[in-house]
C-alpha cells in the first residue's frame, strides 16, 4: 500500500488539515443535496494512506470542487474492473461545466458528470437559501476564529457552487442575480480571510473576482462591502491613496443613501483611511459623520448577516484605529474600554485583536506595566495554539516596540518569557 502523496501536496498548499478537508466536502456535499455529508478526518486518512483509492461517487465530485481539479490529479486512481462511465446521479442532470476562481495557492474548478439526454433542472429560492444558510455559518466562524485557510478555501467552494447552479438549468431573473449576490458574497468572504491572513496577492484576485459577480448581481450592499474590503487591503499594503478612494466609493453607495447603518460603517472606514494617510483633520471630521449616522439608525431594520459584525463596539474600535493612526493613543485606549466592554460573546477574533491594540495604546502612552498585562491576554493558552496572522503581527509589533522603550524593566522581561514559548504559531 502506498501513501496519496499528490493528495497530501494539495491540502498542504490549501493549508488543510484532515478534519477540515472533511468539513468543507460536507459543507459542499450539503449545499448540493440539502442533506449533511458525513466524512470525518478517518475517510481522509484512508485517502492519504492509500487504504483507500477510490471514493465514492459524490465524494469524489466534492473533492474536485473543493480542490479545483480531477481525482485523478488528486492521485486517485479508478479500479480497472471500473470501465464504463458513472452515470449521473438524479439530483444533477447537467452537463460538465467548468467556473475558474482564485484559491488558496491554486484554481478552483469544478466538473460535474455529464447527462446529455436528460432536460435541465429548475433552480429556485430553496437553492439559494441553503447558499444563504451556508453563507451565514462562515459568516459566524470567521466571527470565533478569524480569516483561515480552511475558511477561504470552503468560501471559494460555495461560490464555486453557485456559478455551478446558474450553469446546471432554468432559473427566473430573480434567482439567478441571487445566485450571483451568494458567490459575490462567498468570495467577498474568501477575500476577507486572505485580507486577515495577511496575504495581499490571494486577496487582490479574490477582490477582482469578486467585483465582477457583485457587479453580474446589481446589488449595492455586495459592492459596498467589497469596497470596504479593498480599502482595508490597500491599507494593509499602505497604499493610503487607494484606500481612499476605495472607501470614498463605499460611502458614494447607493446603499449608504437608503440606511444610515451603511453610512456609518463607509464613513467609519473612510476616516480609517484619512487616518491612514495622516489626514487626521479630515479623519476626525469624516468619524463624527459615522457616529451620527450610527445614533439616527435603526437598529431593528432588516440587513445582511454580513452586517451582524457592525455595532456600537465596533463602531467604539473602529474610532480607536482611527484615533491610533493619527497619534491621539489617550483617545485611542479609552474607546477600545468601550470596545472591550460591549463585545458580544462569539466575536472571538475582534476580542483579541482591539487587546493587541488596547496594548499598543497603553505602551504608547508609557504604561509598560499595563500594556504588558494586556498583551498577555492575548496569547494563546497553549503553545501552538493559533491566532489570526494580523493578530500575529500586532503582537510582534508590541514586543519590538516594548524591547525599545522598555527593555530593562521587570515586566518587559516577564512578557518575553511567556511570549516566547505561547507566541502564535
Amino acid at each position: 500500500m502506498t501513501g496519496n502523496a499528490l493528495l497530501a501536496a494539495k491540502m498542504a498548499s490549501a493549508g488543510l488539515r484532515q478534519h477540515e478537508l472533511a468539513q468543507a466536502l460536507n459543507d459542499w456535499i450539503e449545499t448540493l443535496t440539502g442533506r449533511p455529508g458525513t466524512l470525518q478526518d478517518r475517510h481522509v486518512r484512508n485517502w492519504l494512506t492509500g487504504r483507500t483509492g477510490w471514493p465514492q461517487e459524490r465524494q469524489r465530485r466534492a473533492l474536485e470542487a473543493v480542490l479545483g481539479c480531477t481525482v485523478q490529479e488528486l492521485g486517485f486512481v479508478r479500479p480497472s474492473r471500473s470501465t464504463a462511465p458513472l452515470p449521473a446521479p438524479p439530483e444533477d442532470p447537467v452537463r460538465r461545466r467548468a467556473f475558474a476562481g482564485g484559491m488558496v495557492g491554486f484554481v478552483a474548478t469544478a466538473a460535474l458528470p455529464p447527462r446529455t439526454a436528460a432536460p435541465y433542472r429548475r433552480i429556485g429560492m430553496s437553492d439559494t437559501e441553503r447558499l444563504r444558510t451556508a453563507f451565514a455559518d462562515l459568516v459566524a466562524s470567521d466571527n470565533a476564529t478569524g480569516g483561515t485557510p480552511s475558511l477561504e478555501t470552503r468560501a471559494v467552494a460555495f461560490a464555486h457552487h453557485a456559478m455551478e447552479l446558474q450553469a446546471v438549468g432554468t432559473a427566473s431573473q430573480r434567482v439567478r442575480a441571487r445566485l450571483y449576490e451568494l458567490a459575490a458574497a462567498f468570495t467577498g468572504t474568501a477575500l476577507w480571510a486572505a485580507v486577515d491572513s495577511c496575504e495581499p496577492e490571494r486577496a487582490q484576485r479574490h477582490l477582482e473576482r469578486a467585483m465582477t459577480l457583485a457587479g453580474l448581481s446589481g446589488s449595492a450592499e455586495i459592492t459596498l462591502r467589497l469596497w470596504g474590503h479593498a480599502g482595508i487591503l490597500a491599507r494593509q499594503t499602505r497604499q493610503f491613496n487607494d484606500a481612499v478612494a476605495a472607501a470614498t466609493a463605499a460611502r458614494s453607495s447607493s446603499a449608504c443613501r437608503k440606511d444610515p447603518i451603511f453610512r456609518s460603517l463607509a464613513h467609519a472606514r473612510l476616516a480609517g483611511a484619512y487616518a491612514g494617510a495622516r489626514q487626521g483633520i479630515a479623519a476626525l471630521r469624516t468619524l463624527e459623520h459615522a457616529v451620527k449616522a450610527f445614533d439616527i439608525a435603526d437598529p431593528r431594520a432588516d440587513r445582511p448577516v454580513w452586517m451582524g459584525f457592525y455595532d456600537r463596539a465596533e463602531l467604539h474600535g473602529l474610532s480607536a484605529l482611527v484615533h491610533a493612526g493619527i497619534g491621539r493613543h489617550e483617545e485611542a485606549e479609552a474607546h477600545l474600554h468601550h470596545t472591550l466592554a460591549l463585545l458580544r460573546p462569539g466575536f472571538n477574533r475582534n476580542r483579541s485583536y482591539y487587546r493587541c491594540h488596547l496594548a499598543l495604546a497603553q505602551l504608547r502612552q508609557g504604561e509598560a506595566e499595563q500594556a504588558c498585562s494586556t498583551a498577555l491576554s492575548v496569547l494563546p493558552a497553549q503553545p501552538g495554539d493559533s491566532l489570526t496572522e494580523r493578530t500575529t503581527r500586532l503582537l510582534t509589533e508590541f514586543t519590538t516596540e516594548l524591547r525599545s522603550v522598555a527593555s530593562g524593566a521587570r515586566c518587559a522581561t516577564e512578557w518575553m518569557d511567556q511570549y516566547r514559548p505561547r507566541r502564535p504559531q
